[in-house]
């Protein structure tokens, strides 16, 4: 009796092999989904190509919602914290079935089944969150985001169907604690995301929301110089990194500059342009036919513009 409850016991630690391989090749598709993401938002891909429309991609990733954190003038994408659960799981998945760790092959399957719960749960959950803000505040599709969310669901039936586990109300429990948890900074992230994206928003469909603060005279030489240099600032007009890089220059400098709209549905847009230069992050800046995505300090600008005068910007 003793003998066929350890067994019994050793079986719901170690929990479905098969599932922990199902898991294993569905957070290697997360990791690549959220690993291309990031790299296209860092620009060391190309364009990702979007079954929903180009557009739609490009809309959602690069909306205020888009980034996780903004570090001085670059970024962390909300893909970067994807990409990192979905390799979390992934190697949860496979520490167990790995043979040399056979001595303490039930602990660790036990700690790896809750961990991977507790994070594809997570995941799912905000998931959720992100595809409400898509519908109803970016108002734009984004496949890969979708297939994040369907990734996650899945990862989180193979945990409740493989894990074998012994007390179904306990795992419920700690499921409910964890969406709460996760609604509630999910929310709290959002409407702080929300409430500083407010000020720039467009008073009109495909036109820019205007710069507000005033240039000095240096920026005006530095937004006539990069002009005669060939400088070129591919932007959206729904981008709020966009409308960031502007407000560096100011209103009298920004209209100096030489600005593509790559939105199609951005008044005088050159979205063929855009797209035959490869464009694959707002906003971009093309000197001498090489293109350098993300914000620019004006300090940046003026020593890739080989700008002589003084930098006291």
């Amino acid at each position: 009796m003793g003998a066929s409850r350890l067994t019994s016991r050793r079986r719901q630690d170690l929990g479905s092999k098969w599932a922990r391989v199902a898991m294993a090749i569905f957070s290697t598709i997360g990791v690549i989904d959220t690993g291309s993401i990031t790299l296209s938002k860092w620009g060391w891909i190309g364009n990702l190509t979007c079954p929903g429309g180009l557009e739609g991609c490009d809309k959602v990733l690069n909306s205020p919602w888009g980034n996780l954190l903004q570090i001085n003038n670059g970024s962390v994408p909300l893909s970067m914290l994807g990409f990192l659960s979905y390799l979390i799981i992934l190697l949860m998945s496979i520490l167990p079935l790995i043979s040399i760790l056979n001595d303490k092959k039930n602990n660790i399957s036990r700690l790896t089944w809750w961990g991977s719960f507790y994070i594809s749960t997570a995941m799912f959950i905000f998931s959720l969150i992100l595809i409400f803000i898509m519908i109803f505040k970016i108002e734009a599709f984004c496949f890969y985001c979708l297939l994040s969310a369907v990734i996650s669901f899945i990862l989180v039936l193979l945990n409740i169907m493989g894990g074998a586990w012994e007390d179904y109300g306990k795992l419920i429990f700690r499921g409910f604690l964890i969406s709460l948890v996760v609604i509630l900074c999910g929310l709290f992230w959002s409407s702080s995301v929300d409430s500083l994206s407010t000020d720039i928003k467009q008073d009109i469909q495909g036109v820019p929301p205007t710069v507000i603060s005033k240039s000095s005279p240096e920026k005006v030489k530095l937004a006539e110089h990069l002009t005669q240099q060939g400088a070129v600032m591919y932007n959206a007009y729904w981008c709020p990194h966009c409308h960031d890089q502007k407000e560096m220059f100011g209103k009298e400098a920004t209209e100096k500059l030489h600005l593509v709209e790559c939105a199609k549905d951005g008044l005088n847009n050159k979205r063929e342009l855009c797209e035959s230069k490869g464009i694959t992050g707002f906003p971009s800046w093309e000197f001498n036919g090489s293109i350098e995505s993300g914000v620019k300090s004006l300090e940046e600008l003026a020593t890739m513009s080989n700008y002589k005068t003084t930098k006291d910007f």
